[in-house]
């Protein structure tokens, strides 16, 4: 795959303060980028320096063939809380993010027009923005992001606003534009980094601490076991009494780490049928990403 965005040692210091610390990544085409981390880590500051509205303190950004000071009509970016003119309809605000980003006034209009019914809200394109729902405005918000096609696509939390339904919706409009444009995007709602993500950022106080696909990071700290649901406390604890391996309990379950001796899925189940112990569920677990995430990013 080509590289799209080539990102090196980017960092922003504020005064004493160090948001960014010597950040590495680059990103590959048509793909999605989850940057992840608590509240305070850099993602925000990343972000808008990538889009050119924060000033690196030292670091380079190549996109593709141009630094970062000619890339303002090729990217797309959403921030966190978008602001908008409430005055304006949903499609004259479009059509002035279309405009201001080169189309000449006819594509503007109608490339608005397309993108509005795209995002879902097509319906009230001619509505004033004053009378949306933090939804509607999330949406128009995107909405203004991809309007001009960007080559890349920067969003920060872009679905923090919505209700569940519509966080699915979203996701699923980001899964189709990930054809078109490429895409990094901030999250702290780990369940949907899972959905569509080929890679992961993982940042902490500024640096980056772990990246990789969702499958290379799960399998660094994959932490494989069995977990085990019985009928009654009484179950469990009868069968910890037939066993020696090391077992993690909490009211009617047990975990047991399968990287001790002889601990296999068909020696649990050998053990557990021929005592016939009353079991609800047995099952192969590796660690989460919500646990990861509580690993790498905050402790």
């Amino acid at each position: 795959m080509n590289t799209v965005l080539d990102v090196q040692k980017l960092t922003k210091k504020y005064g004493d303060y160090l948001a960014t610390d010597k950040v590495t990544f680059n990103i590959a085409e048509h793909t999605s980028t989850a940057l992840i981390g608590p509240n305070g880590a850099g993602k925000t500051t990343t972000l808008s320096m990538l889009a050119g509205l924060v000033t690196p303190t030292n670091g380079s950004i190549q996109f593709q063939d141009h630094s970062v000071k000619d890339i303002r009509s090729l990217i797309g970016f959403l921030p966190q809380y978008p602001k908008f003119f409430h005055w304006l309809s949903a499609l004259e605000y479009t059509e002035m993010a279309a405009r201001l980003n080169g189309l000449e006034t006819k594509n503007a209009v109608m490339e608005a027009k397309k993108t509005l019914e795209f995002v879902g809200i097509g319906n009230v394109m001619k509505k004033k923005i004053g009378t949306f729902s933090g939804g509607m405005k999330q949406r128009l918000g995107l909405a203004q992001a991809i309007v001009h096609q960007p080559k890349l696509l920067l969003l920060d939390e872009p679905v923090s606003a919505l209700d569940p339904v519509g966080r699915r919706q979203v996701m699923e409009l980001l899964k189709e534009l990930q054809q078109k444009t490429t895409i990094l995007y901030s999250t702290h709602i780990l369940n949907d980094a899972e959905q569509m993500t080929d890679q992961l950022l993982f940042l902490r106080n500024g640096k980056l601490v772990e990246n990789g696909s969702l499958d290379e990071v799960r399998n660094r700290y994959a932490n494989p076991r069995i977990v085990i649901e019985f009928e009654s406390i009484e179950e469990r604890k009868r069968f910890e009494s037939l066993i020696t391996w090391e077992v993690t309990s909490k009211d009617l379950s047990i975990s047991l780490a399968v990287d001790q001796p002889n601990v296999s899925m068909h020696q649990v189940l050998t053990i557990l049928q021929s005592n016939n112990c009353s079991v609800r569920k047995v099952e192969h677990q590796t660690a989460s990403l919500e646990e990861i995430f509580m690993k790498v990013a905050v402790i």
